[in-house]
């Protein structure tokens, strides 16, 4: 059987197709969702800010604040 882009199996061809989405329909076999890796992205994303400012002191994050806001109010 084929693999798709993410090592998904396919069909190899459209009647395949046809009868896999039918089946899906009809609930026989499960619809898996992408977003696993995206949840895991975003749950580590939301750990590392916090992680990355506790880290940091007091002066170097007053540094990095400052050079933010300059370049949002940098005229073009």
């Amino acid at each position: 059987m084929p693999k798709g882009p993410k090592g998904q199996k396919r069909p190899a061809d459209v009647i395949g197709a046809a009868v896999m989405v039918a089946r899906i329909a009809t609930g026989e076999v499960e619809d898996k969702k992408p977003l696993e890796g995206k949840e895991y992205a975003r749950k580590g994303g939301l750990k590392g800010g916090a992680a990355r400012a506790k880290s940091l002191s007091s002066k170097k994050r007053k540094e990095i604040a400052r050079k933010a806001a300059a370049s949002r109010w940098k005229k073009p």
